[in-house]
């Protein structure tokens, strides 16, 4: 049985990677980190089958650890500051985690498990002011968030020990991918969320930033699948992950509400506070190489998405209610 260490395991992704992992027959054990307020609601249903440990990015010994007690045949990084609002907030936090978090666990590795196969989860956000359209593997970066240089960093620095030290290590440049289990803070699911709560009448206004802004959008549980496939190869390389299409945060909208029969346009109202800084406007993927590769292809498209996002808000915000 091989062994999978995750850190984030409680995100997103993580949830979704564990489950696939526990499929798949391995024995899986998450890093947690230890808060006042731990949340475990995207695991719960699998916690009894998981193993959980402490164990945080800002602390090197912890990691190492980890690695001693559990000799994991694959390390999947998730963990990171990951919200870019935020990153303006709290740059310093961002380089700290998202950044130097990875540097310390390439290192206990190095010292402790020099021949595990490591995943970095690096991000779309580093093209940021994008220099090619699409973006693939050889695009340049050009971050325009504390949170995409962070991840520039956490890239290059896997790429480093990779050629330097002879490790298996391999980043996924994911572009964004969302799910019924993203957080509130995020887009997509601020509008499934709020759209849900419109139609059941908890609200009447959804206050919005940039509709402009455009991103390639896929579904969470495809991308954990090609973590997993770039793990498995005889070479350790790096692949862009997305579905190749871009919709704009407007087309979002009109999609979510429309799904609903109600009409964006007379919701939506802009405000200035979610204008970011230094605005990302056009992300677009090219995975031919994940495709051709790795054989990896999504099985839910940006439409099935987000009509899979607002049924889960709306029966998650319907049984509340009653």
């Amino acid at each position: 049985m091989p062994t999978a260490l995750i850190t984030g395991i409680t995100g997103q992704d993580g949830s979704y990677l564990a489950e696939f992992l526990l499929k798949k027959g391995y024995r899986v054990v998450g890093m947690v980190r230890r808060s006042s307020t731990v949340t475990f609601e995207r695991i719960e249903h699998i916690q009894d089958e998981l193993i959980l440990e402490q164990g945080d990015l800002h602390d090197q010994s912890s990691l190492v650890d980890l690695l001693e007690n559990y000799k994991p045949d694959e390390i999947y990084n998730l963990a990171a500051q990951s919200f870019v609002p935020t990153s303006w907030n709290q740059p310093v936090l961002t380089g700290e985690v998202t950044a130097m978090g990875v540097t310390r666990f390439l290192e206990a590795i190095r010292q402790i498990t020099p021949k595990v196969r490591f995943y970095q989860a690096s991000s779309s956000e580093m093209f940021g002011k994008v220099q090619e359209v699409p973006q693939r593997e050889d695009t340049p970066f050009y971050p325009r968030s504390p949170y995409g240089v962070a991840k520039t960093y956490g890239h290059f620095i896997t790429v480093n020990y990779r050629e330097s030290h002879n490790m298996y290590a391999v980043s996924g440049i994911l572009f964004n991918h969302e799910s019924p289990r993203r957080g509130l803070e995020f887009v997509t699911r601020k509008v499934s969320y709020n759209v849900a709560k419109i139609k059941l009448g908890m609200i009447d206004k959804l206050p919005m930033g940039n509709l402009d802004a455009q991103r390639d959008w896929g579904f969470a549980g495809d991308y954990v699948q090609a973590m997993w496939l770039m793990l498995q190869q005889d070479e350790p390389e790096d692949f862009v992950v997305g579905l190749g299409v871009t919709h704009s945060v407007k087309q979002l909208c009109e999609l979510a509400f429309g799904y609903l029969d109600l009409d964006y346009k007379k919701y939506v109202v802009m405000d200035e506070r979610f204008y970011r800084p230094a605005e990302v406007d056009l992300l677009i993927s090219d995975p031919s190489k994940a495709h051709a590769k790795l054989g990896w292809e999504p099985s839910v498209d940006f439409e099935g998405l987000v009509k899979m996002m607002v049924d889960a808000d709306l029966a998650r915000l319907s049984k509340a209610q009653n």
